[in-house]
């Protein structure tokens, strides 16, 4: 769950973090004075706007500096301290922190969208440094630029004025933040790989290579930016891709089985793909089924499983732990232990197509009492308080630490005690933090109020008036399906 910027003033973040190191280290400090100047210097430089008091940017710091050090001699990282130079800051329209844009020889080329983590911003960085598709000259060219740890996406052509090469190189062009891109104008080139004519090839890092699925991939389609996303999209990460903090957003578009255990291709790729190669082999036996899989590292996603999902590092032992996540939010824990023989991840799998299995829902334990003026809401009393058919209710999310939601509490109270008498309308809150909330509720900051009409449980609104007494009786005798009652008169009488 993401949280709003209110969120994290909440929780303290923007008090609580070291204030940024100034002239130190690997990032290049620029000021209004030299901007223009230093900027054209660069063919490729990614420059961060920051104000020192902001805590995204303090977060960003450390992260920011460990990649530049890690990028020095291939692209530079900048920074601009917006509360000291603010004429290139109104200059490029930043009015959040941090922003961060990436700049091709004194020009702004695009904002970056990419993570924030060092491991990410070098690795979206080298993706823009240099031309957008690498030309590959021999047999060695090509081997050398497939045997990295990316997939990669090559181009064979007859010639430099080959029509489709074109298209190609504006296709890279479009798509170099997430793919790397080469081409090459001789078709021997590609010969081992059956290249007897123009064509595209995906190539899946040879780390991933496995006996369930090709290694490399022809795309047959004419070439085009949206033909070649399109083509990629739907093959690059392969029957099971490694899931990191990197991708998480791609992969979790989908419904997605993850396993995890120790995933390290760089100190134990045969441990790694040992639990793969049996995840996989149990995988394709549902490949029509609508799930994908992948694996991850367990200590990566410790705190995930945590709260997500309850579980601990030593829940599984050597033993994988697997989860099934939903597109709709749905969540789902392998409880049998994994087995080498992949029968109890068989059992699993056929359980959930079949719709056997128990949703896990983090949920508080519920209250003994519930008799106040607003109603306590559990994850396990959702569907009891909040989806009653038969009440409109009033459902506050809310997050313990939050003073916003500290400051609203003696109003909502105040209000519940006034509708306490009207059996029809139920006020409500629920922590945020300690249940899951339902995918239909979009919960991003502290306090989030929706409302729940009667009947229409499917269809929640979220409330966006004041915070006072009066703002919420004016909205629930718009909303309300029956008149409200205050004590023991009915609003309309």
């Amino acid at each position: 769950m993401r949280l709003s910027y209110t969120a994290l003033l909440c929780l303290g973040v923007l008090h609580t973090v070291g204030v940024i190191a100034e002239g130190s280290g690997d990032v290049l400090e620029l000021e209004d004075a030299d901007f223009e100047r230093r900027v054209a210097e660069h063919e490729t430089l990614l420059v961060e706007f920051f104000a020192p008091w902001c805590g995204h940017c303090k977060r960003l710091a450390p992260e920011y500096e460990a990649a530049a050090t890690r990028l020095k001699g291939t692209v530079p990282l900048a920074k601009v301290d917006c509360t000291a130079n603010s004429e290139t800051c109104m200059k490029f329209g930043v009015n959040g922190y941090p922003t961060l844009k990436i700049f091709r020889n004194g020009e702004v080329a695009s904002s970056y969208d990419g993570p924030r983590t060092a491991d990410g911003i070098v690795s979206y960085m080298k993706k823009q440094s240099g031309p957008s598709s690498i030309a590959l000259h021999s047999e060695a060219d090509l081997d050398a630029f497939i045997n990295g740890f990316d997939a990669s996406v090559v181009g064979f052509f007859s010639g430099s004025d080959h029509l489709e090469l074109a298209a190609f190189l504006k296709a890279a062009s479009a798509l170099r933040d997430s793919y790397r891109f080469a081409h090459a104008t001789d078709l021997g080139i590609g010969l081992k790989h059956g290249v007897d004519r123009e064509c595209v090839l995906l190539f899946r890092p040879p780390h991933m290579s496995n006996v369930f699925e090709d290694s490399v991939l022809k795309f047959s389609d004419s070439v085009s930016t949206s033909t070649l996303r399109t083509f990629l999209m739907d093959n690059i990460f392969g029957l099971c891709p490694h899931l990191t903090s990197e991708n998480r957003d791609s992969l979790r578009s989908r419904d997605l089985l993850t396993a995890y255990y120790d995933v390290d291709y760089v100190r134990n790729p045969k441990g790694t793909n040992y639990w793969r190669n049996r995840v996989m082999k149990v995988a394709t036996q549902f490949l029509s089924r609508g799930l994908s899989f992948a694996v991850a590292d367990q200590e990566e996603f410790q705190e995930e499983l945590a709260e997500e999902f309850g579980l601990q590092l030593s829940d599984g032992g050597e033993m994988p732990l697997i989860t099934i996540r939903t597109r709709a939010g749905h969540k789902y824990i392998m409880r049998e232990e994994f087995t080498r023989d992949g029968k109890s991840l068989e059992r699993f799998l056929e359980d959930y197509f079949a719709d056997h299995l128990k949703k896990y829902i983090k949920s508080e334990p519920v209250p003994e009492t519930n008799d106040g003026p607003v109603k306590v809401v559990v994850a396990d009393t959702f569907d009891e308080i909040v989806n009653n058919p038969e009440k409109d209710v009033l459902v506050e999310f809310f997050a313990p630490w939050c003073s916003h939601c500290k400051n609203l509490e003696p109003t909502y109270t105040e209000l519940g005690e006034k509708l306490s008498g009207d059996s029809h309308i139920v006020v409500a809150k629920m922590d945020a933090t300690a249940n899951d909330i339902p995918p239909d509720y979009d919960v991003q900051g502290f306090p989030t109020i929706y409302f729940a009409p009667a009947g229409q449980k499917d269809q929640p609104r979220r409330y966006e008036g004041g915070r006072e007494v009066s703002d919420f009786i004016s909205y629930l005798k718009k909303e309300a399906t029956n008149p409200l009652v205050f004590g023991n008169l009915r609003d309309d009488l």
